[in-house]
């Protein structure tokens, strides 16, 4: 299980992103962080940047990870719902579930979602 937030676990650093050009202000090999948006979408596929995308539908996460998302960031009962055709058609992208504290994680894990990310982390957008 991924946990993305966690004081106790090590974890990737990510960069707020809403604009193409916030990009340009962000620290090398972090994972940019987005609120879906398909030009940002397509600009990160197209450079091949490492990316983790807040997607609020089925249609959203479908073109996340078609254009090769690291992460799917949903609230978690549609994470449940992605995980399901995550695992159905093989997606490389990371289903991972928004959660407020480490008491979710046993009920994450037993829904078999990727993975969890602390709000506390999304909210320094």
């Amino acid at each position: 299980m991924i946990i993305i937030g966690d004081k106790l676990v090590p974890f990737e650093e990510f960069s707020n992103i809403k604009e193409i050009e916030d990009i340009k202000n962000t620290k090398a090999n972090t994972t940019l962080l987005f609120d879906y948006k398909d030009s940002l979408l397509k600009y990160c596929y197209e450079n091949q940047l490492s990316f983790a995308v807040i997607v609020s539908d089925i249609k959203e996460a479908i073109y996340s990870n078609s254009l090769s998302a690291k992460y799917i960031i949903s609230k978690k009962k549609l994470a449940k719902k992605l995980q399901k055709i995550a695992d159905n058609y093989m997606y490389d992208s990371k289903i991972l579930a928004i959660i407020d504290s480490n008491e979710e994680l046993e009920n994450i894990s037993k829904n078999e979602i990727d993975g969890v990310i602390y709000k506390d982390l999304l909210s320094n957008k």
